[in-house]
């Protein structure tokens, strides 16, 4: 005897099946929200619009669909959910709940929104096609540029160097270095001595680089004042073809010139003629 499953694996089983099922009509789902009356409906297709939103969201990612066939599964899922909003707007129109705040937001946190284009999302492996990772890859931020009270927070005694010997570290140091330098240049010294007694250097006297610029002589002062040949050889000579007057000579005709300008502007011309007379009649000349 066979066993039910095997009969229901017959041609003449499947073929019933399908005649049933082709007799039955099937209820299409409304192109308008708003032509739906029934709640329950109205429920029974959104539920319906999700179904096919988490159907097109698996298949969307798999990358290797291809483009043109990505793009269009990401479309329709964007309508899809466009759908599913209007019917849960016709849902609290008719009284139900409001699935906006209360409804899981799962299917609209896996795509990913373009910054500029609100409402359209990417999904999957459309997030990665040519053309779309540029829409997400975002500029790097400006540096912002600090004010001068923010640059002055951090300026203190240490950033000035002012407090780098109180580790205790750094005079040590420079002692030892200044020993290290002390004692070579004493070598050197030593050495340049010996030269120079054996002949092979030239003094230091004559290079003046042992002269104590700090010793001061007697006769310095008058080391200090140059001699009339030094300014003669600094100083060119120019020889005169006219006679030069005398700086006495100079200030009497300046008095002259400022006596005759007063007389000209406070004097009449009639007390001048009458000085002029007097001066000829007692022979006197300016």
């Amino acid at each position: 005897m066979a066993r039910n499953s095997e009969k229901a694996m017959t041609t003449l089983a499947r073929w019933r099946a399908a005649h049933i099922d082709g007799n039955k009509e099937k209820e299409r789902r409304p192109y308008l929200a708003t032509e739906c009356n029934d709640l329950n409906k109205a429920e029974k297709w959104r539920r319906q619009i999700i179904g096919e939103v988490s159907r097109k969201v698996a298949q969307i990612q798999n990358a290797g669909l291809g483009e043109f066939k990505l793009r269009d599964l990401n479309d329709d899922i964007n309508k899809l959910l466009r759908e599913k909003g209007h019917w849960e707007d016709r849902i609290l129109e008719l009284g139900g709940p409001e699935y906006r705040k209360i409804g899981p937001k799962m299917l609209d946190h896996q795509g990913k929104e373009v910054p500029g284009n609100r409402g359209y999302k990417y999904f999957g492996a459309a997030k990665d096609l040519p053309g779309v990772r540029e829409l997400f890859q975002q500029a790097p931020p400006a540096p912002t540029r600090k004010t001068r009270s923010e640059l002055m927070k951090n300026i203190d005694a240490d950033y000035y160097g002012y407090r780098d010997e109180d580790d205790g570290m750094l005079v040590p140091l420079e002692l030892e270095h200044e020993k290290k330098a002390r004692a070579q240049k004493v070598v050197e010294w030593k050495a340049r001595k010996e030269a120079i007694l054996r002949g092979e250097a030239v003094p230091s006297t004559a290079t003046g680089e042992d002269r104590d610029i700090y010793s001061v002589r007697e006769d310095s002062d008058e080391e200090m004042e140059p001699s009339s040949t030094e300014i003669s050889d600094v100083i060119p000579q120019f020889i005169a073809h006219v006679p030069v007057p005398s700086q006495k000579e100079v200030e009497e005709a300046l008095v002259q010139r400022k006596k005759m300008e007063l007389l000209q502007r406070y004097a009449s011309e009639a007390l001048q003629a009458e000085e002029e007379n007097v001066k000829k009649l007692l022979g006197v000349s300016d």
